[in-house]
């Protein structure tokens, strides 16, 4: 099993996003990754925010839990979303050669857009509404709309 950490970092009505390749059509994603043997989710997540997009953060409440299956690598990936407000840091100072995949921007996207970079109008919702049930397991990726 693979887990991942993500946040949610909201400002303005606007999303943080990444621009990079992901598992699905996808371009755009919310920062985050790997959590490596023995790390603590909150400390997985401030290091992955800090090397993705150079921005240091709180971590806040869990916003969700899912989880899908990466058949071609027999993969259960699980994945912890977490709310996060910055604390300091430059946005858009990205620690090169970290991530295996290449980040090609990091930007603020409004709600309103999140559908046309692919996300589904379910999790653009969710995400304005201020993720109602939050904390929960919303079971596969796919039932969240990403």
């Amino acid at each position: 099993m693979d887990t991942r950490v993500a946040g949610l970092l909201a400002e303005d009505g606007k999303v943080l996003l990444l621009e990079q390749d992901t598992d699905g059509p996808r371009r755009w994603s919310l920062p985050g990754g790997r959590v490596e043997e023995g790390e603590p989710l909150g400390d997985a997540l401030v290091r992955e925010m800090r090397e993705e997009i150079g921005v240091e953060v709180e971590v806040g409440r869990l916003l969700y839990l899912c989880d899908h299956i990466v058949s071609e690598k027999n993969l259960h990936v699980v994945h912890i979303t977490f709310e996060v407000h910055r604390t300091g840091g430059s946005l858009g100072d990205i620690s090169e050669g970290l991530d295996s995949r290449p980040i090609r921007g990091v930007e603020f996207v409004k709600t309103g857009d999140l559908a046309h970079l692919g996300f589904s109008d379910h999790f653009a919702r969710l995400v304005e509404d201020g993720f109602p049930g939050a904390g929960s397991y919303m079971g596969p990726k796919s039932a969240i709309g990403l």
